[in-house]
């Protein structure tokens, strides 16, 4: 395998090996929306009773979006939800705890007052935010974010041993990339799926932009070794095919 330097190329080369579904997004995070990106067009909801609106229901909705074309967005687009705002570094937990959509996760036993202050947060907020796919982005992103599927996440986990695997919510996976370095995979949350309508089959992995040559090396060779293994196994079957 010739080695390749290029964000792009890499992140060719990481979705062929591991045969997305849907292309790799970045995620950068700054102070500027990048030359030629246009901002993320779709109207601003009605305002909630509590206040909260935005361009969609979740940030996380944005990573749909960003497999198809690449945008910029700012704080006031993530409005709507909280537990986003928060993992994304666009509102403290005193700005939040106030709003109805925490009111009902916490009332909902989906999370307790003592877990939502273990939840990993951006440090620092941002003025902009640029989703898109990773080869249309012009320097390589603060986060690489994956959609995959089972098999998939058995390549990844073989190819990066101590792989973090998370639970809910969602979202914090982004923060644990960009803030810690980790490449961390999600299972998923109820709040999630039932906003970004992902297939029940779907799980996330985000990684450091810094981190995408190392993972796609790793990734390349584990499944160049699995594909061996399962011809062999493919093969042995043959022995247990039953007479014509």
């Amino acid at each position: 395998m010739a080695p390749m330097t290029d964000h792009r190329s890499l992140a060719e080369s990481l979705s062929n090996a591991l045969h997305l579904g849907a292309a790799p997004i970045g995620i950068s995070f700054g102070t500027e929306a990048a030359a030629g990106v246009p901002a993320f067009a779709e109207p601003m909801s009605e305002p909630a009773a509590d206040g909260r609106a935005g361009r969609v229901a979740a940030g996380c909705v944005f990573w749909v979006r960003a497999a198809e074309k690449s945008f910029t967005t700012v704080p006031e687009d993530h409005g709507n939800c909280s537990v986003g705002r928060f993992t994304h570094g666009l509102a403290s937990l005193e700005d939040v705890a106030g709003n109805d959509d925490v009111a009902a996760l916490l009332e909902s036993g989906w999370v307790t007052p003592e877990a939502v202050g273990t939840i990993p947060s951006i440090s620092e907020p941002s003025e902009v935010i640029t989703y898109g796919p990773v080869t249309e982005a012009a320097t390589t992103p603060d986060v690489v974010l994956l959609r995959v599927n089972g098999r998939q996440m058995m390549v990844l986990s073989d190819a990066l041993p101590g792989l973090r695997i998370e639970g809910k919510p969602q979202c914090h996976i982004v923060a644990l990339a960009k803030e810690h370095g980790e490449v961390a995979a999600s299972v998923g949350c109820a709040l999630s799926r039932a906003r970004t309508g992902m297939r029940s089959d779907e799980m996330t992995l985000a990684l450091p932009g810094s981190r995408l040559a190392e993972v796609t090396d790793a990734v390349e060779r584990t499944a160049a070794i699995d594909t061996v293994v399962a011809k062999y196994a493919a093969d042995d079957a043959r022995r247990f095919a039953p007479a014509s």
